[in-house]
């Protein structure tokens, strides 16, 4: 599987793009597994608000800026079947809203945007309160793992 990141990661986040990156392929990694499904590559494009405004529309055909917006792509033959996508990331969102929560860095704001849009690529969805609790205590378990991973 290959992981690029891409955009400006601000020195605020404390977060070395290694460090985003290894998080980035260990939570594909475990959606893969979660669904079974081979993930070929996933690009994760660090941005800005005004970024995610024009993505989201481009995208999803809605205004605004957004936390994590997601597109998947399907393999094209002869390839082997699985996941490439793309995720994007608004950085300014994730530095306001670790500012608004209590304990969270702005590191772990935005590995949860990371985590939630590689949930999203694997198919899981949101838009039920027993979907969203399910994705978000599965993120917080993989941003948990990476953390205990990188303090070994």
């Amino acid at each position: 599987m290959r992981i690029s990141i891409c955009g400006k990661l601000p020195k605020s986040f404390s977060l070395s793009r290694k460090e985003l990156k290894s998080a980035a392929k260990l939570f594909a990694t475990l959606s893969s597994k979660r669904v079974g499904v081979y993930w070929h590559e996933v690009a994760v494009y660090l941005g800005d608000d005004a970024e995610s405004d024009e993505m989201h529309q481009a995208i999803m055909n809605i205004e605004g800026a957004t936390d994590v917006i997601t597109q998947a792509y399907d393999a094209i033959p002869p390839e082997k079947p699985g996941i490439f996508g793309e995720l994007f990331v608004n950085t300014d969102q994730a530095l306001r809203e670790a500012a608004k929560r209590k304990n969270q860095s702005p590191a772990k704001e935005l590995l949860l945007y990371v985590a939630h849009g590689m949930d999203h690529l694997s198919g899981a969805d949101d838009h039920s309160e027993k979907g969203y609790l399910s994705m978000r205590r599965r993120e917080l378990n993989w941003i948990k793992k990476w953390f205990e991973e990188e303090r070994k």
